[in-house]
Order: C-alpha cells, then sequence, then structure tokens
C-alpha cells in the first residue's frame, strides 16, 4: 500500500502547505513536552 502511494505521490507531487506557524507548532511542542516526566533530561 506504501509503495503504491509513494508511486502515485511521484507522478504527481504537491507541496506540503503548513496551516500553523512555527511559533504554534513550537509552542504546542513545548506544552506536550512539560506534561511527560523527565522529557528534559
Amino acid at each position: 500500500d506504501i509503495r503504491t502511494w509513494i508511486a502515485a505521490w511521484n507522478t504527481d507531487p504537491k507541496p506540503y502547505v503548513w496551516t500553523k506557524t512555527a511559533d504554534e507548532i513550537l509552542e504546542r511542542l513545548a506544552s506536550y513536552l512539560n506534561r511527560i516526566p523527565d522529557s528534559e533530561d
């Protein structure tokens, strides 16, 4: 299934369109990491 998807994608590739800013992504990641014990190591 993955190889079929790759073949189709390579035939008609489209750029990835980000829906959030880098700051929004990093804020969400920081929030997630703050909830994980020992994530600062």
